[in-house]
């Protein structure tokens, strides 16, 4: 994220008085069109959802663009400074604070018009306004897993005189983690029967899977994981590794803890460096389960190329491969956990918020609720192949040969807030990453010190 941009875009919008217009309450059906906008789903994911929405609502056209991931977010803030945003638009679960103010909370109730037939001898077709309940924090909790309310209940104060209240800011339409992707030809080749459940039988594994060339370089990688540049999505790798280590990474006021000493670990002794030390080990020569280095090709590659036996990725990965290496016999487990620890999974998905600039907001949010709906979302899940946010649609993934991994760790994935720019965080945690790998600190504490701080700077607005 652009945070120059955003705070630039803040003043924007606050001095122009941008807003969200209420609902009308008269009688008569007018034509509604929203706009949504999203990344990486074609728009026939929702052909079903949209079709079943206009059948209760035919005065509503909804009109879906799909935008290009590196260009998502320049193109969002540059139609907010031109005033032709989006109605709809889907955020990162980890970008909702940032964006915050160019957002409308969901209302406690909508009010919706609809095209009704009345009479019995003599029929009339009549238009009728309703004021519909809008879904409460009690049915957030219940309805998604954990982790959403966490994420999309914030703080909605109108002015400074008045006390903030919490507000619903978005709702997904599924949940991903990060899961383990094994190669089954290498595992069955060297006589592993299961993928690891714990760390300490994925170091076992790696070793076993581990080759080397005639000049003793790694030739086969046992796992994709040690460096910062060629492991995808390294930061939310290590960030998983923390939290499993017992690290707070933020206190309840979203100041930021990764850097501090836990008070059921020993003294001297920092469960974040402990957690970034374990990462790095999988690319340090000294150690015995070194396998991977910088010579490699991206984790992703590497592992459709055969290079490599295991990395960590989400549901997403999945049509990738089947594209990058059709042949490729893998499998999906869930990701490894410490042994006798409490299982945590490190949760990453996107919602589906109502902009500030809607004409249309109780519109909106109902459709947005329509398509998060238990009955509606299925649709999506099936032609996009996206484990579910939703309690009640768990166990029907749960036997699906590639998403039964991710369904199975929904209920314990956790996030943290990465602050108004999470492109900083994770430039922060490759730093991290590289300094600890090539050992150039002095004392542990010092470095997670400055880590810490620097991603702090981030949660300023």
């Amino acid at each position: 994220m652009k945070k120059i941009a955003i705070l630039l875009l803040f003043v924007l919008l606050v001095g122009t008085g941008a807003g969200c217009t209420g609902g009308s309450s008269s009688a008569t059906l007018e034509n509604v069109e929203l706009t949504v906008w999203r990344v990486f789903d074609d728009d026939d994911a929702f052909d079903t959802i949209i079709n079943n929405y206009r059948v209760i609502h035919p005065n509503v056209k909804i009109n879906y663009r799909k935008l290009r991931y590196d260009e998502y977010e320049n193109e969002l803030i540059r139609a907010f400074a031109e005033n032709r945003g989006p109605d709809i638009v889907s955020l990162h679960n980890t970008w909702l604070p940032a964006y915050q103010v160019l957002l409308a909370p969901m209302p406690e109730s909508v009010n919706l018009t609809y095209q009704e037939t009345q009479g019995t001898l003599r029929k009339e077709t009549v238009v009728v306004s309703r004021t519909e309940p809008t879904m409460s924090m009690r049915q957030l909790e219940s309805t998604f897993v954990e982790q959403i309310a966490q994420d999309v209940i914030l703080d909605y104060q109108v002015d400074t005189d008045v006390s903030p209240v919490e507000k619903i800011y978005g709702l997904p339409l599924a949940m991903d983690s990060l899961a383990l992707y094994y190669n089954k030809d290498l595992f069955n080749t060297a006589g592993i029967a299961t993928p690891p459940q714990s760390w300490g039988e994925f170091q076992d594994d790696v070793i076993a899977l581990t080759t080397y060339d005639k000049s003793g370089n790694v030739d086969q990688s046992g796992a994709a994981l040690g460096t910062s540049q060629n492991v995808e999505r390294a930061s939310d790798i290590v960030s998983l590794l923390m939290m499993q280590n017992g690290t707070a990474m933020t206190d309840q006021k979203n100041k930021i803890t990764f850097n501090t000493i836990t008070n059921d670990v020993a003294d001297g002794v920092f469960p974040g460096f402990d957690a970034v030390s374990f990462y790095t080990d999988f690319a340090n020569p000294t150690k015995e389960v070194y396998t991977w280095n910088n010579t490699f090709d991206s984790s992703f590659e590497s592992f459709t190329n055969g290079e490599t036996a295991m990395f960590l990725g989400y549901s997403y990965h999945i049509p990738l491969i089947q594209t990058a290496s059709p042949k490729l016999n893998y499998g999906i487990a869930p990701v490894p956990q410490i042994s006798g620890g409490r299982e945590i999974n490190f949760a990453n998905y996107w919602v589906e918020s109502v902009t500030a600039s809607c004409d249309n907001p109780d519109w909106a949010w109902d459709f947005v609720q329509f398509e998060t709906s238990e009955d509606q979302v299925v649709s999506y899940l099936d032609a996009a192949k996206k484990p579910t946010a939703l309690r009640n649609l768990i166990s029907s993934q749960l036997n699906d040969s590639y998403l039964g991994a991710f369904a199975e760790q929904t209920l314990t994935a956790q996030s943290w807030y990465h602050g108004y720019d999470s492109g900083v965080m994770e430039d922060v945690f490759e730093d991290l990453i590289n300094a600890v790998l090539s050992g150039s600190y002095e004392d542990p504490g010092d470095i997670m010190d400055s880590a810490a701080t620097q991603v702090s700077g981030t949660y300023k607005k």
